[in-house]
């Protein structure tokens, strides 16, 4: 982690586009669930759009098992455009990733994720979808 702290005229800095990096290489190289426990707070919150947002880690984190326990096959994923707001801890990536889950149903997944960060924790995310 130590390449995404900066200290700059004494006050420390995450980088945190390098640190949603990070995470979604992990996601890509079939990490999720460990991505899971390095980057996501314990009070974290995360939401689809239109969906009731859940709260805590134990909560998505079941939520995130679910999906993975879901999947067949991932045939391939990656980020199409990836953005922050250093100042304000924010981070905006637009990813896919295509999937055949284990009913043999194969749909290409695609999503921008907006994260607020907590130093190098998420503590609020949410998902759009297309």
């Amino acid at each position: 982690m130590l390449q995404h702290v900066f200290l700059c005229q004494n006050i420390l800095l995450m980088n945190y586009k390098a640190l949603a990096k990070e995470l979604y290489d992990m996601i890509y190289s079939g990490q999720l669930l460990e991505g899971f426990e390095k980057f996501y707070h314990e009070d974290v919150v995360m939401e689809e759009v239109g969906e009731e947002p859940r709260i805590g880690k134990s909560a998505n984190r079941a939520y995130e098992e679910k999906f993975v326990a879901s999947v067949k096959e991932i045939h391939g994923g990656g980020i199409d455009a990836i953005t922050s707001d250093e100042e304000n801890a924010i981070t905006m990536v637009e990813s896919w990733m295509d999937v055949t889950f284990k009913d043999d149903t194969r749909v290409m997944l695609r999503q921008v994720a907006v994260a607020k960060w907590d130093g190098a924790m998420i503590r609020q995310e949410k998902f759009y979808h297309k």
